[in-house]
């Protein structure tokens, strides 16, 4: 394609062209002539592009699409723009971003699942291949400008620490010029672990001071575009924001949350039935849409203890009021476009949801996800959550809501997150607001749409062809079908009308109104027993008839259902979603699945100045003996102080530290109780080595063990752990050498936690009495899965 400038687009970077006119000697003789210099643009009339993308947001659970929680923003997108009621995603994180940045589904890119599952498989790899560029690269080298503000979980596991490689990087590969956020699944919302390109950088402030993510990205955000018309203002722009919310853990001010206080009294059931009302009036659902049936897995709410319920409720609101402040963050955000001219010719897509409801929370909700993580939710009684009522939200908590309330914000649909069969999982409330190049205003479309559908969408709203080549690659073609034909035409005949979906053995088709969907696993249930592939149990719905998949015509209809399913395994094909992969603990196991392990051995050195080590980057000290030497040295002239290494943070982890001259070593056990072991004796001045040896009791997980503090080989301390944490120390808190950034492992240093003296080395050393192998393959998957 040849645009009004003769710039070549579909080979990028467009490739320069020499100049052939007369060349002349003098540079002052009057034949001397040279084209200006041009800066790269798009071609005339191309729009600012915004993609907003909130996490784990049910359908039923904004009020744009009947929820309860209030998001005017959205419902000032709507009614200035249109309404997607049949927009879909993957059913999980990673997957539905790698989906929505390259065009293409989410096996094509290998993201069968999430990058910590990545295996050899080319379709679960973690890995995008070079012949599928993603959309802000396409962009960029065309003369947009590229923003990215928030989530990036496509980075595979073994990339994440600071040596790289950064090619999955948002401004490595990733197509992006600038990038604010954090890599990952989850981040404390006010203790966050953030990167501004692949550099680590701590807030400026605390939630002391009023800070809290959501704020913090969309402030960024705002500059970076304020900025960017300043200097560049014929220059588009393509900017990303992808905070962190509404993932747990729900983090929000008080003040938000009480907005909903006494709202849910009549528990989910009811809730249900309510968000069906109100979706029916105001016509994102038909009048003859069904509620679909609760499963057996999900306890009624007139069956849950009464004492509980006031929490129960409270869990809700807290995220119901999260959900606000997000929108509000979305607000101020776009109120800046507008307030500079911008938001007339910007093209925003407010995806509310990468994926169905978590309900990764357990039946009961959880006041501290760690514990549920380690397999020591039990330890969160009824009486223990009446407790701590009062602080979820706050930065005390670091909580998530009952399975219950995650499958009420999906209504009317069944299941939720990670039950790619079913539209609870996949169906996700989408306005799309574009001044400039949409004349209908506050309409509905109902035409079937995907998450890769936005890529193309954007190109053809630019102008921009899809690339045939990208720095010398040749390029497959984009998956997804462009939404443009749909923007004017209210009635148009949908373009997309084939569309797989699987994740871990859930696994459905859609083909021209029809989809036949099977469930394999249940979110919440890690110890289920999996049937055979080929023993679950299809369903048949028929869309033109049936909303929310709510009558099932798989008995009547088994012809239809056999074709569907044929070409489901057609698509799979395809797409290299097979083999399909529902293995747990072996997709955890780097060996076993086939993917590069970072931190291999039982000896890792590490050097001052190390930080942010996420816990695939440090050897793993879980179930086993270990023991950490730092060479260090004092000075005479203060006394010594602040932390020599720590991992984890406020909700778990353990550290070796010194205060007020004397070593010590805490094992912080869920953020409940902490085990603190103190050298009897001062660090005299000098250089010195220190070390604390942890002695395993052994005979099975999250056993106990003796500490020892050394100072030069001289035994200066003892002490006891009487329990330990199995398999996780934390989400987002990270391993800090000379210092403990984020929250800390002890409020010992918790106003000065920088080392004052000079580190030489730590070095961790793990013993041989390694436990991991008890560990039930089950839990180390659902941990993995709900961190994303």
């Amino acid at each position: 394609m040849v645009d009004e400038r003769g710039a070549r687009r579909g080979v990028l970077p467009i490739p320069d062209r020499p100049h052939l006119g007369v060349l002349t000697y003098d540079a002052k003789d009057p034949d001397t002539t040279f084209p200006p210099i041009e800066p790269l643009l798009p071609p005339a009339g191309a729009p600012n592009v915004l993609v907003v993308l909130l996490d784990d947001v049910g359908f039923g659970a904004g009020s744009p699409f009947g929820g309860p929680a209030h998001m005017p923003t959205a419902e000032r997108l709507q009614r200035g723009g249109l309404t997607y009621n049949r927009f879909h995603t993957t059913a999980l994180c990673a997957p539905t971003r790698a989906a929505l940045l390259s065009g293409r589904n989410h096996h094509s890119v290998g993201m069968g699942m999430i990058t910590e599952t990545a295996t050899s498989a080319p379709g679960s790899s973690g890995l995008r291949p070079n012949t599928k560029a993603p959309i802000p690269t396409t962009l960029k080298l065309n003369g947009y400008a590229t923003a990215q503000f928030g989530k990036c979980h496509e980075v595979p596991p073994w990339q994440t620490s600071p040596v790289g490689p950064f090619d999955a990087w948002p401004t490595g590969g990733g197509g992006f010029e600038h990038f604010y956020g954090f890599i990952g699944g989850e981040n404390n919302q006010y203790y966050p672990a953030l990167y501004e390109g692949t550099t680590p950088i701590e807030p400026e402030r605390g939630p002391e001071d009023g800070y809290h993510l959501t704020e913090d990205l969309a402030d960024h955000a705002i500059d970076w575009v304020r900025t960017q018309k300043a200097l560049a203002p014929d220059k588009p722009f393509f900017v990303y924001f992808a905070p962190g919310a509404t993932h747990a853990p729900h983090h929000v001010p008080p003040e938000w949350a009480d907005r909903y206080a006494g709202r849910f009294a009549d528990g989910w059931d009811a809730q249900r039935e309510a968000i069906l009302e109100r979706q029916k009036q105001s016509g994102v659902v038909p009048t003859d849409a069904h509620l679909t049936q609760r499963p057996d897995a999900i306890p009624a709410w007139d069956d849950m203890d009464p004492a509980l319920k006031p929490v129960l409720e409270r869990q809700v609101e807290v995220y119901a009021g999260f959900l606000e402040h997000t929108d509000h963050h979305v607000g101020r955000l776009v109120d800046a476009l507008e307030e500079i001219g911008a938001l007339e010719n910007t093209l925003v897509y407010y995806i509310i949801g990468d994926n169905g409801a978590s309900a990764e929370g357990t039946v009961n909700g959880a006041f501290n996800e760690m514990a549920n993580f380690n397999g020591l939710a039990a330890i969160e009684t009824p009486e223990f959550m009446a407790a701590m009522k009062d602080k979820l939200g706050t930065k005390e908590a670091y909580n998530h809501y009952a399975v219950g309330w995650a499958w009420a914000m999906c209504s009317p649909y069944q299941w939720t997150k990670q039950v790619a069969s079913h539209w609870g999982g996949t169906r996700n409330g989408t306005i799309v607001h574009w001044p400039a190049g949409i004349s209908s205003r506050g309409g509905t479309r109902s035409q079937f749409c995907h998450v890769i559908d936005v890529a193309p969408t954007v190109l053809e709203a630019a102008g921009i062809p899809e690339p045939d080549f990208v720095n010398g690659v040749q390029q497959s073609p984009i998956e997804g079908t462009s939404m443009v034909y749909s923007f004017d035409q209210a009635d148009a005949p949908e373009r997309h009308d084939l569309q797989y979906f699987e994740m871990a053995g859930n696994r459905g088709i859609y083909y021209k109104g029809w989809s036949a969907v099977t469930r394999h696993s249940t979110p919440w249930l890690p110890h289920e027993e999996l049937p055979a592939l080929d023993d679950d149990v299809w369903e048949l719905y028929d869309g033109s008839t049936d909303w929310s998949q709510a009558h099932d015509l798989a008995g009547e209809m088994p012809e239809r259902l056999a074709a569907l399913q044929r070409l489901w395994l057609i698509e799979a094909v395809k797409y290299n979603v097979l083999p399909i992969d529902d293995r747990r603990y072996e997709r955890l196991n780097a060996t076993i699945a086939g993917r590069p392990q970072l931190v291999t051995g039982t000896t890792q050195v590490l050097f001052p100045g190390m930080r942010r080590l996420s816990e695939n980057s440090v050897l793993d000290v879980k179930n086993r003996s270990f023991a950490v030497t730092a060479a260090i040295e004092t000075s005479a002239k203060e006394t010594t102080s602040g932390v020599i290494i720590a991992q984890g943070g406020r909700f778990g982890g353990w550290a070796l530290y010194v205060v007020d001259g004397r070593a010590r070593f805490v094992y912080n056990l869920l953020g409940m109780t902490y085990y603190t072991i103190e050298a009897q004796e001062e660090i005299p001045p000098g250089r010195h080595q220190l070390r604390a040896e942890f002695d395993y009791d052994g005979g099975g997980l999250a056993k106990g063990g003796d500490v020892t503090l050394y100072y030069d080989g001289r035994d200066v301390g003892r002490g006891r752990v009487d329990q330990t944490q199995p398999l996780i120390f934390s989400a987002e808190e990270t391993t800090d050498i000379g210092d403990d950034y984020g929250m800390p492992v002890s409020a010992d240093y918790a106003a000065a936690s920088r080392f004052n003296g000079r580190i030489e080395v730590v070095q961790i050393d793990l013993g041989e009495d390694d436990h991991r192998h008890l560990i039930d393959p089950a839990e180390v998957a659902r941990i993995a899965t709900s961190r994303q």
